[in-house]
């Protein structure tokens, strides 16, 4: 870790905990700042706000009391999360202090180079990706980030001998001011978080954060598919590499069924792990930093071959009579159920979907779901499902919960098929997140099979 001297005596306060903002607090007390912290959560219901006080951290619980911000603050960090027209960063921005969040940290104080990895969809499972190749390639890729552990927490143990691999929101680019990663990966740009950012326009200037302190020794990694990063492409100081699974581009691409990178054939694409279109474009992205990364064709083959998918998002869960199981809880839009049904047959699908009634119609996911053997419909947007549903020829059934749609799509399953969670719904109908509902479906299989 570098021991920076910036924030000596210089007063912080922290806005919101979480994970990140816990580890930020303690970062910026390790580098001599004055902290305060300032949570929301009342103080006794606060275990992370009564740990940091015991370690000398100033806290303020249970409300945000904007006179706090009288007390000449230098900085705020933020938890990503917290739009920029909450009271409390409102204020700091009229008074002109930086606003960060603590992937700006992260950054000042590691050794390491950095991979930053962004986009709207396949963020995670690309993150994980290019970490599984880095390492069993002979390199040192380290997790950090939105994947669920703190990079201000994980740059602090990491030396020049490793990379960090680090997957960013658009929530976390907001805050950036001086962040610098050797490579940059954006999968794709969808409209999303909309109401965060106000417009379309600027989720995609958030993103582009990512770049902006790039130079001509960097390399920023764009998905060549969409018409938008091509005009990104020019305007940036970076080297672009493009990557495609329609057009032979100078980076990675699909062609004849095999993945290369700039005509060289790395491995074959029914060979990979993890089916659907979208891990083929997941996979080019990932070639293309391991190449970048001097790893071998060997090294890289053999881990996107063995690579299972991660938790939640088009995970291979069991086989039980020679039924399938994939948990895909985590596709919460119709997008990401589009991508996750493109790569099975779906005359063998029965799929699970439903979840949190938004008031949209689901007609966008119609040729998607024509063919499917069956779907098993749930939540509080179950008659919109069941609209489309219908309008694509599907027979559907009702279920209660997952569990109870795991069973039933079981029942209904015959050899060779593949049951399918992916609800193209958020989950807060029925469940606390997309890890709960995915847990339940995997715990449900596992009953299965027992």
């Amino acid at each position: 870790m570098k021991l920076i001297t910036q924030f000596e005596n210089k007063k912080v306060l922290v806005l919101g905990l979480a994970k990140s903002g816990e580890a930020a607090a303690r970062l910026l007390a390790k580098l001599g700042a004055i902290v305060t912290v300032n949570d929301g959560k009342p103080f006794e219901e606060n275990p992370s706000a009564q740990a940091l006080l015991e370690e000398g951290i100033k806290v303020v619980c249970g409300g945000h009391p904007l006179e706090l911000l009288d007390e000449n603050f230098e900085l705020m960090v933020k938890n990503p999360g917290i739009r920029y027209d909450n009271p409390m960063v409102a204020r700091a921005l009229e008074k002109e202090i930086p606003v960060w969040t603590e992937v700006e940290l992260a950054y000042l104080v590691s050794e390491a180079p950095i991979i930053g990895i962004t986009g709207s969809n396949g963020k995670t499972t690309t993150t994980t990706m290019i970490a599984d190749v880095l390492n069993y390639g002979g390199k040192s890729g380290v997790l950090s980030g939105n994947i669920g552990f703190p990079a201000s927490e994980v740059a602090q143990s990491v030396t020049n001998q490793d990379t960090l691999v680090m997957e960013l929101s658009s929530f976390q680019l907001m805050g950036i001011e001086s962040f610098h990663p050797h490579i940059a990966v954006i999968t794709n740009l969808m409209p999303t978080h909309i109401d965060y950012h106000g417009s379309f326009e600027g989720y995609v200037a958030a993103k582009w954060n990512i770049q902006n302190k790039m130079t001509s020794d960097d390399f920023v990694i764009l998905n060549f598919n969409q018409d938008l990063a091509k005009e990104l492409a020019t305007q940036t100081n970076a080297q672009v590499v493009p990557f495609s699974t329609v057009e032979k581009v100078d980076g990675a691409y699909l062609e004849n069924g095999g993945l290369y990178f700039k005509g060289e054939l790395v491995m074959h694409a029914d060979e990979l792990g993890v089916p659907g279109s979208h891990n083929v474009e997941n996979a080019l992205a990932t070639i293309a930093v391991a190449k970048l990364s001097s790893v071998s064709n060997q090294a890289i083959k053999e881990t996107l071959s063995s690579f299972g998918g991660v938790k939640h998002r088009l995970q291979f869960v069991d086989t039980i009579d020679n039924v399938k199981f994939y948990n895909d809880s985590k596709s919460t839009n119709i997008l990401a159920t589009q991508k996750a049904l493109s790569g099975f047959d779906n005359s063998k699908v029965i799929l699970i979907a439903g979840g949190l009634d938004r008031g949209n119609e689901f007609d966008e996911l119609i040729p998607d779901i024509i063919g499917l053997k069956k779907m098993v419909i749930l939540g509080e947007s179950a008659p919109r499902v069941k609209r489309a549903a219908d309008r694509a020829g599907v027979t559907h059934l009702d279920a209660k919960d997952v569990a109870d749609a795991t069973r039933i799509a079981f029942e209904q399953a015959s050899a060779g098929d593949v049951v399918l969670l992916s609800p193209a719904n958020a989950s807060w109908d029925m469940y606390k997140n997309f890890e709960v509902r995915g847990d339940e479906f995997i715990t449900t299989v596992e009953r299965l099979k027992g």
